[in-house]
């Protein structure tokens, strides 16, 4: 092979052998500051309710193992995400129905909205589910839901499903006999943050998040290694104004306000999810009284030291 002699000549062998010189990028490989490409977002329950329950009359959970609505960040070009890292979606059972369990790569769980009877069983224990409730499955565990209930039941599902396709790291798996067989039933499990207790932790809490709440409680221990989760009760009136390299979740579990994300206003009410993506300036105003779990991938920037906030 002869040696170029100019820098077309040059540029021209680049393509053929998949390399491209540092100085002569066709997109630059680093910027100033974090780049914006997921834009804020409200999904509003009020909205997707009446969307899933005609869902429940027309697909039954043998047609579609999990029936969800996925909360797709409305960016060109994206399937999935909901945010660069997370995902969200709404589920619903209705009675009577079981959803079989599985196990898979990504950590999920789940805040429970509407609907009493329902219960999930992970790695063979059995707990029920209530609204307020939040329950964890953690990375490969079996998992499985059943209604067992006469009312439809509906939650809040999250999971790091984006941040596995990143690290093409996915395994998954359908349990063989459909349902774990020797389940336990418990009352408690470290799997289940219960409503009543989130309450009190919030009662008792003098965490303020920089001002960012009145009160705000970690759910935890067990944690999940890719994303934590905040309980924060809001007081009447703005909150500051953070900006995060962290992605963040929050779904409102009470009370009614709108979001201020770098300008623009986005309302909200129980059971709406808030898509808060990375580097965006934002914050709070409730109307009154608020409660909101916050799900946010701060742990995976604090691993890697990538992790900045600002409060204003």
């Amino acid at each position: 092979m002869t040696k170029p002699q100019t820098l077309d000549e040059l540029y021209s062998r680049f393509d053929g052998m998949h390399v491209e010189g540092g100085w002569h990028r066709r997109f630059p490989a680093l910027w100033p500051e974090p780049e914006k490409n997921f834009v804020p977002y409200v999904w509003h329950y009020a909205d997707v309710h009446p969307v899933l329950d005609a869902a429940g009359d027309l697909i039954s959970t043998e047609f579609a193992e999990r029936r969800n609505l996925t909360m797709r960040n409305p960016i060109e070009g994206n399937k999935y995400a909901t945010v660069r890292t997370m995902v969200a979606a709404y589920q619903m059972v209705k009675p009577g129905e079981i959803a079989k369990a599985h196990r898979h790569t990504p950590n999920a769980l789940r805040l429970i909205l509407d609907g009493r009877g329902a219960n999930t069983t992970v790695n063979g224990k059995r707990v029920d589910m209530n609204p307020g409730d939040v329950m964890l499955t953690p990375n490969w565990a079996w998992h499985a839901h059943e209604n067992a209930g006469t009312e439809d039941c509906y939650w809040l599902d999250f999971l790091d499903v984006p941040t596995v396709h990143l690290t093409e790291s996915m395994f998954y798996e359908r349990h063989p006999d459909g349902l774990e067989r020797d389940v336990e039933d418990l009352e408690t499990a470290p799997i289940a943050f219960r409503w009543a207790d989130s309450v009190a932790g919030l009662d008792a809490s003098t965490d303020t998040a920089n001002g960012m709440c009145a009160a705000q409680f970690e759910l935890g221990d067990p944690a999940l290694e890719t994303m934590r989760l905040y309980m924060q009760r809001l007081n009447p009136g703005p909150t500051p104004t953070m900006q995060t390299t962290a992605n963040s979740l929050y779904a409102v579990i009470e009370g009614e306000g709108q979001s201020v994300i770098d300008g623009e206003v986005y309302p909200w009410a129980r059971g709406d999810v808030i898509a808060v993506p990375s580097w965006r300036a934002f914050r709070h105003e409730p109307k009154g009284s608020a409660v909101m779990l916050r799900v946010t991938d701060k742990p995976i920037f604090e691993k890697f030291g990538w992790l900045r906030e600002t409060f204003a």
